[in-house]
């Protein structure tokens, strides 16, 4: 039995509909396990009637769970109370269960807010934001993103539980890469392929998608564009992980809104913040 949390989230539901594929029961924890609608897609997915339980919470009699809740906000009071105290209360849980692995969905946002960082640096698991300056510039998502990676981590040494934590990177796609099973798995592990500044989104779309109104303008493009940094994701790769390419996630993606009549010609406009350069 696993427990995803936050399972109607975009992460939590992909690893919902894997582990159902490779038959595991499963426990989803959501706020309205009832009938919410934004859930009817996890009803929906393969050998969820035999396996998947809907719920508020549940730790008990789970072998894993995956901590996937949390807000995408930068309001401080949506922020950080939901995503430090609800990892702290999970790994809690997790421990008085005898739980015997945590997988801790962190934030790319956990690992690149530092401006004093040179830009030639190889950016890995061992890197973090700069709290101060995520609070100074009122950056709450990657300040309470790392917070409370790093209660879990703290909570973790301390209650002996084997925890995992995984860094993804902005989602925008369908899947990031492909995932061997990894027993051997400890740490943190950082799953960014690589780092495309907004301009370059913009002309990977335009080159693929020609038929749809691609916005040319963008909120920064008076300023130099910043050197990206390098990501260095061999940790991840050494337990077999097999990266799919951004340019095909970009395309991916796309494809696949269509294919469920989610995208049509106007909706490109406002894709990434972007205005259409009349």
């Amino acid at each position: 039995m696993v427990r995803v949390t936050g399972a109607g989230g975009f992460i939590a539901s992909w690893i919902v509909k894997l582990l159902l594929e490779k038959g595991y029961n499963v426990k989803g924890t959501v706020r309205n396990p009832a009938g919410d609608p934004k859930n009817a897609h996890l009803r929906e997915l393969d050998g969820a009637e035999e396996r998947l339980t809907l719920l508020r919470e549940a730790i008990s009699g789970c072998h894993g769970v995956f901590q996937t809740a949390s807000p995408v906000t930068d309001d401080p009071e949506q922020m950080l109370e939901p995503a430090v105290n609800g990892t702290r209360n999970v790994m809690i849980a997790a421990a008085e269960a005898n739980v015997r692995r945590v997988v801790f969905t962190s934030s790319i946002g956990a690992v690149y807010m530092d401006p004093n960082r040179s830009p030639d640096a190889v950016v890995d698991e061992s890197f973090g934001s700069d709290l101060e300056i995520s609070k100074k510039t009122e950056n709450w998502y990657c300040y309470g993103k790392l917070v409370a990676e790093q209660a879990a981590l703290k909570l973790a040494k301390e209650k002996g539980v084997d925890l995992v934590v995984v860094i993804p990177p902005l989602l925008t796609y369908i899947l990031v890469f492909k995932t061997p099973s990894a027993p051997s798995a400890s740490g943190r592990y950082l799953s960014a392929e690589s780092m495309l500044h907004r301009g370059e989104v913009v002309d990977i779309l335009a080159k693929f998608f020609p038929e749809y109104l691609i916005p040319t303008k963008y909120s920064d493009e008076v300023n130099p564009r910043a050197k990206p940094y390098k990501f260095s994701t061999r940790k991840l790769r050494d337990l077999g992980m097999e990266f799919t390419l951004v340019k095909q996630c970009l395309y991916d993606t796309v494809t696949s809104k269509r294919r469920v009549n989610c995208l049509f010609r106007h909706s490109a406009m406002v894709w990434f913040g972007f205005r259409h350069k009349m």
